[in-house]
């Protein structure tokens, strides 16, 4: 979700929502999937830390890490990812782009996205203009032959370039 939600408890019961049955191993190694065990390491109180109301103690790109930890926990086959990295600052951005990389290993991925470099490398693009696919393929493939999205990634590009953090959404 855009709005990745922790509760006020524990940065460890936040992460085990994805499996309840999950031991402290499990929660370990979906931390570390999701590149979010090394500054959980670092709270005052590690793991057991509180999040905090809605989240309010961490970062905004923390909060979307520990939610991916949730989701790996999961293991779920389909993820669907609404502006993944909407909320982040650019370092946190990459570790944020990684933990994703591990979140989807196996499963059928769908993404929302104005960043269009999130989604350059699908097997599957689908570009829906005014409620109506017009275009659908990997990226080459859809920069030859759909002018909608052709002209979404020259815009991404130009905003790239200026700072904005691109604006297209496909």
């Amino acid at each position: 979700s855009q709005d990745n939600f922790l509760f006020n408890m524990s940065i460890k019961d936040n992460i085990k929502m994805g499996n309840p049955n999950a031991t402290d191993a499990e929660v370990v190694a979906a931390a570390k999937a999701a590149c979010c065990d090394e500054f959980i390491c670092k709270l005052q109180h590690g793991y057991d830390t509180m999040a905090g109301d809605a989240g309010r103690n961490l970062s905004g790109g923390e909060r979307q890490r520990i939610t991916i930890a949730r989701a790996i926990l999961k293991k779920a086959d389909v993820v669907i990812l609404d502006e993944a990295s909407a909320h982040a600052d650019p370092e946190n951005e990459v570790y944020i782009e990684e933990a994703i990389h591990e979140l989807v290993k196996g499963k059928t991925l769908i993404v929302v996205a104005h960043r269009l470099s999130t989604i350059e490398d699908a097997d599957k693009i689908v570009v829906i203009d005014s409620g109506n696919i017009v275009g659908e393929g990997t990226q080459n493939e859809l920069l030859m032959s759909c002018s909608v999205y052709a002209r979404m990634w020259q815009e991404n590009k130009e905003a790239l370039s200026e700072g904005k953090g691109g604006g297209a959404c496909v």
